[in-house]
């Protein structure tokens, strides 16, 4: 059966609320994963009767009606078992991706993209720029203007607490609907979240998978960002959307208000009070830092401090400075201080996955996200679509054939990090960088740390724990002393959801629950199985409580489906169950 045969035949099925032809054009164990697109919200629905049971209600009711669209672009892919659909239902469009086995379908993935009565302003749409308004301002006077409304008798429709990626992608894709937002963050200047991190950071992405929408980076961009360059990005990239952000403005509580929010805020000197419908929790992946509370650790003489207040090894020659984990910032921290003439070394409690940027850049993200790919026409809208095909259980098959290739294929540079006496994992069940979905935890993408390691000019006590401090260094759980004059608490941060016991209260926090990870039962996920993201970028227990947030690609793909699901109530359109 053809890709377009099928999909045709899936529209006949859902038109005429047919469970069994439905379920007969589906693997016993196939996969639907909807992004708003029949349904109201992000689900994925495992195997063929559940399905059937979906697309005869969420989707008959939603007038879904699916279309083959374009051939898969992967090198080897057979355009006849796999390939691109477009879909639309009574609100809107979207599109997707099929993969067929034995002439049913194994994975369909469908993403909302857009409305039919409310499109975006681009393209032929784009406004002419010349039309000034009622009070005769000009574009530089009405952008000047924009969102100081707001507190003076208008609320925004949105509010949304965080500047960065996540909080900025959600407030470009609000602005091109035409939805009343306002960004708040705390820091002086759009992009401080980055330029505030230590000195010799750079992403660990590259550059063909960080876009953000509307505005991809230029083609002469480095393929992995220097942090300060990110936040400059982010700032121009503000200013050139038009997008509505008070800096220098902190979130000091929420309160539920009837079917809103009473939010306070301090700006500057001033406290102001707003009563947004909506509000969007956009402060990152995590909670706030944690520090171990050590026996001894007033005892110490030197400096202690967690990583997120590190700035750079320059001055440290010669210091001595025991790191405390060995993930990516410990990682980071150490090849900084070592190239400055520190002795850094770290304590590595449990084992750390390692990626090479090799890997990165090859097969992690290579077949979609590089310039290999752009130029055999996959467009970074493409490579998304892609991407998100693969619901959660098949991307535990795919990854661990994938990383068990690697080891195989890096088997000269992990065996030299082992017999360094670093302690390696791919994951509690070898699926790899399945540990950031999972826990957001666990891993290091070796930007030149481990040739340090190896080589001995970062030190590394492995297995080991910290027992207590003392006046001179660390003592580990061995009896051993590290003597130290600076101790980093590369320790990481708490869970998204504490945020929430912040802002709001512990009441709230309990009801929403957990944040991140989807059940897979792993330490630091536990079940029961979700199947996506727990309370991301989709309706929580919560009414009109959201979380955006994730890398730069997440933050491009998801704030577009999180858009949509506030411009639909806005508009009071009314989209499947959630």
């Amino acid at each position: 059966m053809s890709i377009e045969t099928w999909a045709r035949s899936l529209t006949e099925a859902v038109c005429a609320r047919d469970p069994s032809a439905v379920e007969a054009l589906f693997q016993p164990g196939g996969f639907w994963r909807d992004f708003v697109a029949a349904g109201g919200t992000l689900q994925t629905i495992e195997g063929a009767p559940a399905i059937a049971a979906f697309a005869c209600s969420a989707g008959a009711d939603a007038g879904l009606k699916v279309t083959a669209e374009a051939p898969p672009l992967l090198p080897g892919a057979d355009p006849a078992q796999e390939g691109f659909v477009a879909f639309e239902t009574a609100l809107g469009h979207g599109r997707g991706y099929v993969r067929l086995q034995d002439g049913r379908c194994r994975t369909l993935m469908l993403t909302l993209e857009g409305f039919h009565d409310h499109p975006e302003p681009l393209r032929a749409r784009r406004p002419s720029g010349l039309v000034e308004d009622a009070q005769g301002r000009n574009w530089k006077e009405r952008l000047a203007a924009k969102g100081e409304q707001y507190g003076q008798g208008e609320d925004p429709y949105v509010l949304i607490v965080g500047g960065g990626q996540a909080g900025l992608a959600l407030a470009a894709r609000l602005e091109m609907l035409g939805v009343p937002y306002l960004v708040v963050d705390r820091h002086p200047r759009v992009g401080d979240q980055w330029r505030s991190r230590y000195k010799a950071l750079t992403l660990h992405d590259p550059v063909w998978y960080d876009h953000m929408p509307y505005m991809p980076f230029p083609d002469f961009w480095p393929v992995f960002t220097p942090k300060d360059k990110m936040g400059d990005w982010l700032a121009a990239y503000s200013h050139a959307m038009e997008l509505v952000v008070w800096t220098g403005t902190e979130c000091l509580g929420a309160a539920r208000e009837g079917d809103g929010w009473t939010v306070t805020l301090k700006r500057g000197d001033e406290t102001v009070t707003l009563s947004p419908k909506h509000l969007v929790m956009a402060v990152g992946n995590a909670g706030f830092p944690k520090v171990p509370q050590f026996e001894g650790r007033e005892a110490f003489g030197g400096v202690q401090l967690h990583s997120s207040e590190f700035a750079s090894g320059e001055g440290m020659e010669g210091r001595r400075v025991v790191i405390v984990g060995a993930n990516n910032s410990a990682h980071d921290i150490a090849a900084d201080l070592a190239a400055h003439g520190a002795k850094p070394v770290m304590i590595q409690r449990s084992s750390t996955m390692i990626v090479q940027q090799t890997t990165v850049i090859g097969p992690m993200l290579g077949p979609l996200f590089s310039q290999e790919a752009v130029e055999r026409g996959v467009t970074t809208e493409r490579a998304d679509l892609m991407l998100a095909a693969s619901p959660f259980r098949v991307q535990e098959e795919n990854a661990r054939r994938l990383w068990a290739k690697v080891r195989e294929d890096e088997a000269g540079f992990y065996d030299a990090l082992e017999a360094a006496g670093f302690a390696l994992d791919f994951g509690e069940d070898g699926t790899g960088m399945l540990k950031y979905p999972r826990t957001a935890s666990g891993y290091y993408f070796d930007v030149g740390a481990c040739a340090m390691v190896i080589d001995g000019r970062i030190g590394l006590r492995s297995g080991k724990g910290v027992a207590r401090l003392r006046a001179e260094g660390v003592e580990l759980d061995d009896g051993e002393v590290l003597p130290a004059e600076m101790i980093v608490y590369a320790t990481g941060f708490g869970a998204m959801e504490e945020w929430v016991a912040r802002l709001i209260d512990p009441e709230t926090a309990a009801r929403v629950g957990r944040c991140w990870g989807y059940g897979s039962g792993v330490r630091g996920d536990p079940g029961p199985w979700e199947g996506e993201l727990r309370n991301m970028w989709k309706p929580t227990p919560e009414p009109g409580l959201w979380f955006m947030g994730g890398n730069l690609a997440q933050s491009r793909f998801y704030s577009r489906l999180l858009g949509l699901q506030l411009k639909a109530r806005h508009a009071g359109l009314a989209l499947g169950p959630a």
